[in-house]
């Protein structure tokens, strides 16, 4: 409140200036004021038409709001104005992953970008999109060639931004059935977790992500209760992104531990607001597998599917 106080002084003198409808527009998304978020963010790139930051935070809302049709206006004036950037060009792609969980032009860019782009095989961040279209493939034998591949922190970072490569290398081992290697490779996730949560003791996405992995190991009551306390904490957080994204892990906690109920209580609640959870995730995504069948969790499902 008090730094709008300051805006809007600012504004009396600026009234043309973007930058102050784009902290009017990332403090409304904050606090979950999303027409007034969209209006403020298209105001300041209607008066900085090719400033990126601006663009993305505005494209990146009208995901979060599931608005594909403006999230993809806004990735296309990205790609224009970047066209070689290829976090840009393969977002854009995968636009039709979020709204209808088709492949196809998502797989296309990857290949393109793989055949055109020199080191691109090597880059960490198109190893994460090729891992997961392999998971939603279910395609466990290349996924798990490239699992290793995978970057060492923030290896998916677009879905979940502080899980690294060990617990990605220990998922897909579990999908494969082996049960050994996934054991010792969310044994390693889970030490790399401990420590990153000694260095930053309030961040809950954290303890949330320690709670995915102790559920990968089985640890029903740990995994519950870091589910549980991120939840309790990431209430308070004031940041549009955290609370939804503890809440998906602890859904997910939930489905792995066996507490069906509970985890399609979360997701009831959670699709009912604005977040991460798309139609394609919810598809295509193995995460999701013991729940998949059950009457409840196919409505989900449908409740996000195209209109």
């Amino acid at each position: 409140d008090r730094a709008r106080a300051e805006l809007a002084l600012a504004q009396q003198s600026l009234p043309n200036n973007p930058q102050v409808y784009e902290l009017a527009g990332s403090m409304d998304r904050s606090q979950r004021r999303w027409v007034d978020a969209t209006h403020n963010l298209e105001r300041a790139c209607e008066l900085d038409p090719r400033n990126f930051p601006y663009l993305v935070n505005l494209g990146s809302t009208y995901l979060w709001l599931h608005d594909y049709d403006q999230h993809a206006k806004i990735m296309d004036r990205i790609v224009a104005l970047l066209p070689e950037r290829r976090r840009e060009r393969i977002f854009r792609a995968s636009v039709e992953v979020y709204r209808r969980a088709d492949t196809g032009p998502w797989r296309a860019e990857i290949e393109k970008i793989l055949t055109n782009e020199a080191g691109s095989e090597k880059d960490p961040f198109m190893a994460g999109q090729r891992y997961t279209l392999a998971l939603y493939d279910r395609d466990w034998d290349t996924a798990s060639s490239l699992a290793p591949v995978l970057s060492q922190k923030n290896s998916l970072e677009w879905s979940f931004p502080q899980l690294g490569r060990d617990f990605w290398v220990g998922v897909v081992a579990r999908l494969k059935g082996d049960e050994t290697s996934a054991r010792a490779a969310f044994i390693r996730a889970r030490a790399q977790q401990k420590e990153e949560i000694r260095g930053h003791p309030d961040d809950v996405t954290l303890l949330a992500d320690l709670g995915l992995i102790d559920a990968g190991l089985g640890k029903k009551e740990e995994a519950l209760n870091e589910g549980r306390r991120a939840m309790e904490l990431g209430s308070s957080v004031k940041d549009s992104g955290t609370e939804p994204y503890v809440k998906m892990c602890f859904a997910i906690i939930c489905a792995w531990t066996g507490e069906r109920e509970l985890a399609l209580g979360q997701l009831e609640a959670l699709t009912k607001t604005p977040g991460s959870h798309t139609y394609g995730n919810f598809r295509l995504s193995p995460m999701w597998d013991p729940l998949r069948g059950d009457p409840r969790f196919e409505k989900i499902v449908a409740s996000l599917a195209p209109k």
